[in-house]
């Protein structure tokens, strides 16, 4: 028997007209190593402004019905080398589209790699393959070779687009990358260079009749827990997350100016580009996004709303009092979790509320927020419109409020893993459990607790790392830090926090003793490390997230060492 519940979410998904429609896909690689249709999760399209066509090309709709429209003279990509309007952009991104078919080859279908920092030529050529019907696979610039080769060969591409700075590393990746034919680079001024090859090209393309449900988009993961995961999603998909948290949550205007740091191949960065031409807005695009580099483009260029993750917020905190960033009405927070105490030093110094927001990768965006007035400082929030979520055990059964479990989502986006065994780890029962422990409080708000694998379990506590963490980051003597299990005979695990010093801190005995009273005082005291360690850095990935696993691996090396 099927429940009122999952009958409503299968009925709208039958109602979808996107379920209908017929792929435009010449190429079908991709459509072809989707999951088996009983490994998806459920998809919900219950609220009307996620009701979408048959057939949809997500470009005509952030690009083309602006110049439509009569808005072609509008704004849209501002940089420190090059601005585009919303028509200049579409010229740039018809002659690359046209290029793509009539010089590269590439049919509906195709899959093709980006590899640059977040620059203008990257969010075009980003546009121009979905706009061809192709399939983008970004890629974060600071990849090496062997790290490039592996989605080459996992998504079988033949054909690159690379920024001509980042030559060195695409070209040794061609070599050990038999899938990959062809690269071209732009800002080479060479005659065989992407700028060269659209010259001569036509200005005026029409975008490839693709169905909603076609793929335009594969991103792989950091692969922070093994070989990347590519994610698939489709046309329906980047409309989607622009319907559900950016016109119910985020509530930016058209005259709004966005900014962010994260590189574009990364989805959280991707939406710094998706959300603005969602509404017809500008954003700011920047190849160097430091703490000090964000800071100096809010004030130049008079930014409204910013994204970025809670490092760089933290890091800006102390850089303010140097920098106008008056313009600045909105920030969103991502990518990882949101300690209280930066949320509150934000407010206080600026008067603004971090908006956090928890998303993935398989999700595409951010699916639990809260809108500026109903924020509750240390909760991530409630689900974005169009979403679900709930708590769960292990065996996938839910949980009460106030029980510490694994988070479960669905809603108008979700994963599905090119070709990977690891889709029936991630999709259980119609939800994607997203490998976070939450907590759901009675009045649905949710309290992210650790990474489900940064769980330390110690003489029988669930300690979870970051709880650690936002006690530690109140102190003054630290500017970072990162907390995990490291072995211990007596208690099985111990809670160890590695620790960046403040400008002027002097890591010693005496300092860690009043490191630990403090978390004592913070929290439990049962959740105090038991043991720090200063260091110089802290692992991170090419987006800024802190590496656990690095460091977990780290206090077993000493563990060992010591043993």
């Amino acid at each position: 028997m099927v429940s009122a519940a999952k009958a409503q979410v299968q009925e709208s998904v039958a109602g979808s007209t996107s379920a209908k429609a017929t792929t435009a896909h010449v190429d079908t690689f991709a459509r072809d190593h989707l999951p088996a249709r009983e490994l998806w999760p459920d998809f919900i399209f219950t609220r009307p402004e996620l009701q979408y066509p048959p057939r949809l090309n997500c470009v005509s709709h952030f690009l083309d019905r602006w110049v439509e429209e009569g808005r072609g003279d509008a704004p849209c990509i501002i940089s420190p080398d090059v601005s585009y309007s919303y028509g200049e952009l579409q010229a740039l991104v018809n002659r690359i589209a046209n290029a793509l078919v009539n010089k590269f080859g590439l049919v509906s279908g195709g899959r093709v790699l980006l590899r640059s920092a977040n620059n203008p030529m990257m969010v075009a050529t980003y546009l121009a393959v979905i706009k061809a019907g192709g399939i983008v696979v970004a890629t974060m610039p600071l990849l090496r070779a062997k790290e490039l080769a592996y989605p080459i060969q996992k998504a079988q591409i033949a054909l690159a687009l690379c920024d001509g700075k980042l030559a060195d590393e695409m070209d040794k990746a061609k070599e050990i990358a038999p899938a990959l034919q062809r690269v071209a680079y732009w800002g080479t001024a060479q005659p065989d260079g992407l700028e060269a090859l659209i010259a001569d090209q036509s200005a005026e393309f029409a975008a490839v009749d693709t169905a909603s449900d076609d793929l335009c988009l594969i991103a792989f993961t950091s692969g922070t827990t093994g070989d990347p995961k590519g994610t698939m999603h489709f046309h329906r998909d980047m409309l989607a997350v622009c319907d559900g948290y950016a016109r119910n949550v985020l509530r930016a205007r058209q005259d709004d100016r966005f900014i962010g740091s994260a590189p574009l191949a990364f989805t959280f960065g991707f939406g710094g580009v998706l959300f603005p031409m969602h509404i017809g807005a500008s954003y700011v695009v920047l190849e160097k996004t430091s703490p000090d580099d964000l800071l100096a483009a809010i004030e130049r260029y008079q930014a409204t709303v910013c994204f970025t993750a809670p490092t760089a917020y933290r890091a800006m905190l102390g850089k303010l009092g140097t920098r106008n960033i008056s313009s600045l009405r909105k920030c969103v927070s991502a990518g990882e979790t949101l300690p209280k105490a930066t949320f509150d030093a934000w407010q206080k110094t600026t008067g603004l509320k971090l908006m956090d927001g928890i998303g993935s990768t398989e999700m595409l965006h951010i699916f639990i927020s809260a809108t500026e007035d109903e924020i509750r400082p240390g909760a991530t929030g409630k689900p974005v419109p169009g979403y679900e979520a709930k708590i769960v055990d292990e065996e996938g059964r839910d949980v009460p409020p106030g029980t510490l479990g694994r988070l479960a989502v669905r809603g108008p986006t979700g994963c599905r893993y090119l070709a990977d065994e690891r889709q029936r780890k991630y999709v259980h029962d119609g939800w994607n459990i997203t490998g976070d422990t939450y907590v759901m409080d009675d009045d649905g708000y949710f309290w992210y607790q650790s990474r489900s694998d940064d769980m330390i379990v110690s003489a029988g506590y669930n300690i979870a790392g970051p709880d650690v963490e936002a006690a530690l980051l109140s102190h003054p003597a630290v500017a970072e830090c990162g907390v995990v299990g490291a072995p211990d005979e007596a208690r099985g695990m111990i809670v160890k926090a590695y620790i960046v010093l403040a400008p002027g801190a002097i890591g010693d005995d005496t300092l860690v003793v009043q490191l630990q009273d403090h978390v004592k005082r913070e929290i439990a005291p049962y959740k105090y490390p038991r043991a720090i360690e200063f260091v110089a850095q802290l692992p991170k990935t090419e987006t800024g997230k802190l590496k656990r696993f690095a460091l977990r691996q780290m206090a077993q090396a000493q563990a060992q060492e010591h043993a």
